[in-house]
């Protein structure tokens, strides 16, 4: 077999090269003189830090070959320490390294124990990186500096988690010079220096970042204008802050973790044809629900996952304003409790019955259900009005017996 593959041409066998991690692709050096040098021309290096004592000879190995490869372009580059023996300067040199051999994609993830003011500067020169299509960043020790010459004409995706930055200018100076990013995903920690998040991009599709979420006492400020986005992603987890989010007009699946007003971007969302909310406060005071006018026309699939008694209100609320709804998944918490159930008269005239039950509802799931009166009289209800249901399945919350439910219809 071995025969039969080295006579395979060297374009082909580095090829294979590129589906094995680089650690083996290495290893084939000692197979005989031909193979010494083969992996040399891989373009594709992953360097994972084992965090059980490989990780010097990990840093020394690619401070002595890193120079040497052979291939012309490097199409990624990943790597991920766990010990302070990856030093600042090496990983910066690495990286400036790849960049003057056209990285394609740079995956430098430092989660090691580390303590102190953020030390990782990466070089300028990627700021400039024309052939660069992919960049993830994690690690609070890296210290986001973004020089005013920017040019990422290529970027596509961009990955922010937990790092820190320079001054609140160095993200919007980032995005703003990234014509083609098309996925950004921010994660923060309490201290990464940024006050002002500003997203402003013609181009981007999908956007996950927090809202909130950081232990400055100082009020913070989001500022989201994404005309193209198809894609949201957003948790929010306090209150003093402000934003402004401008329509997405070609939004198509939202997912929202919600803790207290985040409804109030339901107006930019209103596209939405897949949408997963979670929902975890009490909701029963109109200040928190969102405001009137607000449809979701092109809604065809909810998942909703509600922390707090009396979600019925809401549900309903949001059953009127998707006359197209076709699909709804429910999961109420059994954990936290706000408030005590005040039974609604489902049975009563003045209840109008959403049209999406009328008309378009097929599917109707209900997890972690468990027999509670707000339960049992919401679930009656779809199953006597919900005309075109096709399937619905009631998942009890395990070591709870709850009464049956029947699920035929006879009204429609």
């Amino acid at each position: 077999v071995m025969d039969r593959i080295s006579g395979l041409p060297d374009e082909l066998l580095v090829r294979i090269l590129t589906f094995v991690p680089t650690k083996v692709a290495v290893s084939t050096s000692i197979l005989s003189k031909r193979w010494e040098f083969l992996w040399t021309w891989v373009p594709k290096l992953e360097f994972v830090d084992n965090k059980y004592g490989s990780d010097l000879a990990i840093r020394d190995f690619i401070n002595k070959n890193l120079p040497l490869l052979k291939a012309p372009v490097i199409e990624s580059f990943l790597l991920k320490c766990y010990s302070s023996f990856f030093q600042p300067e090496d990983i910066n040199q690495w990286v400036a390294t790849t960049v003057s051999r056209r990285i394609v994609e740079l995956d430098i993830d430092c989660q090691y124990c580390w303590s102190g003011e953020p030390c990782l500067l990466l070089p300028s020169s990627l700021f400039t990186c024309e052939s660069l299509v992919t960049l993830k960043l994690n690690g609070e020790m890296i210290l986001l500096d973004v020089p005013r010459t920017v040019s990422l004409p290529k970027l596509k995706t961009l990955h922010l988690g937990r790092v820190t930055y320079l001054n609140n200018d160095c993200f919007r100076l980032l995005i703003s010079y990234c014509p083609a990013l098309e996925d950004l995903v921010i994660e923060r920690n309490g201290q990464d220096n940024m006050k002002t998040v500003a997203v402003i991009s013609a181009s981007l599709q999908r956007l996950t970042l927090p809202i909130g979420h950081g232990l400055s006492p100082f009020v913070e400020e989001y500022v989201i204008v994404t005309p193209s986005l198809k894609y949201f992603k957003v948790e929010e987890y306090m209150l003093n802050y402000s934003y402004l989010v401008r329509h997405m007009p070609e939004v198509e699946e939202a997912d929202i973790n919600v803790h207290y007003y985040l409804f109030s971007i339901f107006d930019s969302i209103t596209s939405v044809k897949r949408l997963s909310l979670c929902v975890s406060f009490n909701i029963i005071s109109d200040e928190y629900m969102y405001h009137d006018g607000i449809f979701f026309n092109r809604l065809e699939h909810l998942k909703l996952c509600i922390r707090f008694d009396y979600w019925s209100k809401l549900l309903f609320r949001l059953l009127h304003d998707s006359p197209n709804l076709r699909v709804l998944n429910l999961c109420v918490s059994k954990y936290i409790r706000f408030k005590k159930y005040e039974p609604i008269n489902w049975n009563s005239s003045e209840i109008s019955v959403p049209s999406c039950l009328l008309e378009s509802l097929e599917t109707f799931e209900f997890a972690e259900y468990r027999g509670s009166r707000e339960e049992r009289d919401f679930v009656s209800f779809i199953i006597r009005h919900a005309c075109h249901l096709k399937s619905s399945t009631i998942t009890p919350c395990t070591g709870i017996e709850t009464d049956s439910v029947s699920e035929s219809s006879d009204e429609c």
